[in-house]
């Protein structure tokens, strides 16, 4: 792995509620795995005119995008636009964000080099992925890629997310397994990776999905 995830001070971060996992990334030997599942995503993006981020949260890959491509695009259900653009404008990282869905995208067709999204799927439900992929691969670029990171489903997470006082019932309605299957019949090609847990006791936490339009 090569890339090493931007982190900045963690005060500096606004505009996501209290559910955002931003706090995590900054735990001792928990925070590495956090960080370690982005650098992973970020490793599988191969850089160009634009990316769009869905589901961006706090901005957290923004640093690390932004010396891989142009422009740097984002949309998210629960952010807020102006506080988040009000961390990365101060540091010369110009952003277009928009407040939207992955089922719907307001962006035009053939657009987008890379579309990144870091644990979104898992909160899709089965149904809705196959709609979400349509939506990506329409504002791909052809020969554009698709990159997604997802938690395993197994009872090492389950009881990970019941220390952090989370059901993952609650929030998770898509498995690794699913999204891996959707992602296969909508792209022509694409590989998935796995990451170990550390130690590796557990196998398999995390998968990161390329797929290529």
């Amino acid at each position: 792995m090569s890339t090493k995830l931007k982190l900045l001070p963690s005060a500096q971060y606004k505009g996501v509620n209290q559910y955002d996992p931003i706090k995590y990334y900054y735990w001792p030997i928990f925070g590495r795995m956090y960080c370690q599942r982005v650098e992973l995503a970020l490793d599988e993006c191969t850089g160009g005119e634009r990316v769009l981020e869905v589901g961006f949260g706090t901005g957290l890959a923004f640093p690390n995008l932004h010396e891989m491509y142009k422009e740097i695009h984002g949309i998210d259900l629960t952010a807020d636009i102006h506080a988040v653009k009000s961390v990365f404008d101060p540091i010369g990282i110009p952003l277009f964000l928009e407040k939207g869905d992955v089922l719907k995208m307001p962006y035009q067709d053939n657009y987008f080099d890379t579309v990144l999204m870091v644990s979104i799927l898992e909160h899709l439900k089965p149904l809705e992925l196959a709609q979400a992929f349509v939506e990506v691969s329409r504002v791909l670029k052809p020969g554009g890629q698709m990159v997604y990171g997802t938690p395993v489903e197994k009872p090492f997470m389950v009881f990970m997310f019941s220390l952090l006082g989370h059901n993952i019932r609650d929030e998770h309605f898509s498995t690794e397994k699913e999204i891996e299957e959707a992602a296969h019949k909508a792209f022509s090609k694409g590989h998935v990776i796995h990451m170990k847990s550390t130690p590796p006791i557990a196998g398999a936490v995390y998968t990161v999905g390329n797929f290529i339009k």
